[in-house]
This record gives C-alpha cells, sequence and structure tokens, in this order.
C-alpha cells in the first residue's frame, strides 16, 4: 500500500482590506506562486488573501527570505500584481508586504482587532488614487554654461594657479545656484501639488545607484487624490518645468504611501 505524501501546510497571506463589494475579482487575477486570490468576509470588512507554503513564510523561514533580494522583489510583484486588480472593482487598503494569518480564523481575528483603523482608513481613502511625482536634476545643468567642466592635463603651471582656482569657483558656484534653483523648484511644486490633493507626503530620495535613473533626485512625493480629479491633477503637473530638472510622473496607483497600516499576522 501506497503511503500517500503528505500535503505541505498552507497559510494565508493576506493582500489587503476592503468593503464587500459586487462581483468577482478579476479573471486572470493572481498572487503569489500563481494562486488566484479570494475574500475572506467578516462583518462589514473583507480580507483578499492567497494560500502560500508555511515552509516559506512561517515566521522561522519569512525571517530569512526577506534577507533574499529575488525572492522579496518576486513576492512583491504578486502582492502589487493583486492590489492593482482589486483597484479596478473596488477601494483597496493594501497591507504591508507578507501580512500572514495561521488560517481563517485568524484572517477574521485580524479584522476584528483592527476594525476602527481599517475603517477609518477606507473612508479616508475611498475614491481616491495615489500619483507619484520626482523630480531629478540634470548633472550638466548646474554647471556654468558658458564655463564648461575642463579637468586640466596635469597639475597648472604656477602662472596660471590663480585662473584655474577662479575656475573652479565658478563652477562650485554654479553646481550650488543650480542644486538651490532645483530646492526652489521642488518647494513650489510640493506646495502646489499639496493643496490640490487631498494629501501629500514626501519620501526619502531615491539612489541613483539603485534606481538607475539618470540625475540626482530631489524630489520624492505622493499625492492622494480625487480620482475624479486625476485628470487636472496630472495637467497641472505636467505645466511644471525648470532649468535642468525633469519630472517625472507615475500613477494612478492604490494609495499605499497613506494607508497608515502595518498590522501583524494572526
Amino acid at each position: 500500500m501506497t503511503t500517500p505524501t503528505p500535503r505541505t501546510p498552507h497559510l494565508r497571506y493576506v493582500y489587503a482590506v476592503c468593503r464587500p463589494f459586487e462581483g468577482v475579482l478579476p479573471e486572470g487575477a493572481h498572487g503569489i506562486g500563481g494562486e488566484p486570490p479570494r475574500l475572506v468576509r467578516h462583518g462589514d470588512l473583507v480580507a483578499v488573501v492567497g494560500a502560500v507554503p508555511a515552509e516559506e513564510f512561517d515566521e522561522g523561514p519569512l525571517r530569512a527570505r526577506l534577507e533574499d533580494l529575488d525572492w522579496l522583489a518576486a513576492t512583491a510583484r504578486a502582492h502589487d500584481a493583486v492590489i492593482a486588480a482589486l483597484t479596478t472593482v473596488t477601494c483597496p487598503l493594501p497591507l504591508r508586504l507578507a501580512t500572514v494569518c495561521r488560517d481563517d480564523s485568524g484572517v477574521r481575528r485580524l479584522l476584528e482587532d483592527g476594525r476602527e483603523r481599517f475603517v477609518r482608513a477606507l473612508e479616508r481613502l475611498d475614491g481616491r488614487v495615489e500619483w507619484g511625482v520626482k523630480v531629478y536634476t540634470e548633472p550638466e545643468a548646474v554647471r556654468e554654461p558658458e564655463q564648461p567642466v575642463r579637468e586640466p592635463a596635469a597639475a597648472p603651471a604656477s602662472g596660471g594657479g590663480r585662473d584655474y582656482l577662479r575656475r573652479r569657483l565658478r563652477e562650485r558656484r554654479g553646481r550650488e545656484a543650480g542644486q538651490e534653483r532645483a530646492d526652489a523648484l521642488c518647494r513650489r511644486l510640493h506646495t502646489e501639488l499639496s493643496g490640490y490633493a487631498e494629501a501629500g507626503t514626501l519620501h526619502p530620495p531615491q539612489d541613483a545607484r539603485l534606481s538607475g535613473a539618470a540625475g540626482v533626485n530631489v524630489l520624492n512625493a505622493a499625492y492622494l487624490v480625487d480620482r475624479e480629479r486625476s485628470e487636472e491633477f496630472v495637467e497641472l503637473v505636467g505645466r511644471v518645468s525648470g532649468d535642468g530638472v525633469r519630472v517625472e510622473l507615475t500613477g494612478p496607483w492604490a494609495p499605499y504611501s497613506f494607508a497608515g497600516i502595518a498590522e501583524g499576522g494572526a
């Protein structure tokens, strides 16, 4: 008699919380491991969950997996794919990456324990989306146009030392002036966009070595915008201009930056 192979125990990965909605999740919405998400309802809240293997997502293995950047990136992509699918049918409250519960009962406890916070956040986010705005300075733009940088092939002769120092001083002042212009534009832009949006938040600038983007990131902001006013918001960003800066707009996204929730598993 063949002994059946025991099934790998599965946990519940919670992608988001939302209000009950009509219809079903979009066809083709797949999460971690290609697993289609499903809904777990508790009272007036719904959790969007998927089954994940305990050998990866239990507390001990998960701690180690979070150090694996490839695994983390793949998990984040699957997480985001589910959230993106949800935004086509409802306003989801995204939970932090790797929010895991033992079973459906644990998911319901999560909803029960966090109910007030979840409801408050959903009321704030209903009908709104997130737009991201980044501003980059172009490296060449912070130099004085009429004084391009020329590194000497060798140390300057004594007679040309003063000219060399003056040129270096002009270059430094040009860079400082360019940075000041970029900073002023960022302050003005953030003030204008925050006044138009429901809320705005500043994130740390991105390191070009990690993002691969050209230039120096001097503004990395997110704005919570009423979905019906998004077109006007996009036009407002499009009117921004400044010497030596590049403005990048992304979205609309689910409002990750404004969820304000960091729940643990149950």
